[in-house]
């Protein structure tokens, strides 16, 4: 199992997978409108970066829920690398015109 600090927690999670706090206390989703608490009477609402939570560490699990993430997931991420392959030739074709 690995653990993550808050920041690379929000590099590391994929749309559709969950985090859990070692004390498993707190639970949050990655979705599509970014991080959201998935357990609690706050479940669906945003995450706003708090103090408390930069001190805790974090692991990334799948379970049944997060299976109906799996087409939205590969959408968003096939479209992320066309933007970054796009990225990188504009980038490539200034760098050779000039």
């Amino acid at each position: 199992m690995t653990w993550y600090t808050l920041g690379q927690l929000l590099s590391a999670i994929r749309i559709g997978q969950k985090a859990r706090t070692m004390d498993g206390m707190r639970v949050v989703l990655r979705s599509d409108a970014g991080l959201v608490w998935a357990e609690g009477r706050t479940a669906g609402q945003s995450v706003g970066l708090q103090e408390h939570l930069f001190s805790d560490l974090w692991t990334i699990f799948e379970d049944e829920e997060t299976q109906r993430w799996l087409p939205e997931r590969d959408v968003y991420e096939r479209r992320l690398h066309e933007m970054l392959e796009n990225q990188y030739l504009e980038w490539r074709a200034d760098r050779l015109e000039s």
